[in-house]
């Protein structure tokens, strides 16, 4: 079963300088979902649309071992710039390890007008619960 979430179109990996410099795309649709209700009659794209086009670009180019890893928090975010229904959202990323041995993923995200949002997220390795018997 597919997670739930606000985006309806996908985000396209763009061919990466390496493995710790990657980079995505998602364009606007006219058709997203979240339009109509987000200042009618002026739609805007959400800024938690944005963080959503950041964290799926991160998953889908993450370093080899960041590729079984959950979003372990939204460390920060900066909107500095509209986004509108037509407009190519671009996403550069860059990777590190964090002294506590997470990623950390640092996305600038642009349109044709400029900046549009900087989004920090912070990955850990999937942990599996098991239960115990009682």
């Amino acid at each position: 079963m597919a997670a739930a979430g606000p985006l309806a179109g996908t985000v396209e990996v763009r061919p990466a300088e390496d493995e710790s410099r990657t980079a995505a795309r998602f364009t606007v649709g006219e058709d997203e979902t979240v339009l109509p209700g987000h200042y009618p009659g002026f739609p805007i794209f959400p800024g938690v649309c944005l963080v959503e086009c950041a964290h799926l670009g991160a998953l889908a180019t993450a370093p080899g071992d960041v590729k079984d890893a959950e979003l372990a928090a939204v460390e920060s975010t900066r909107f500095t710039g509209p986004v509108f229904p037509g407009d190519r959202v671009e996403i550069a990323m860059g990777w590190k390890r964090t002294p506590a041995g997470e990623w950390q993923c640092r996305a600038k995200l642009t349109t044709d007008r400029g900046d549009a949002a900087t989004v920090r997220l912070r990955y850990r390795a999937r942990t599996t619960r098991t239960e115990t018997a009682a």
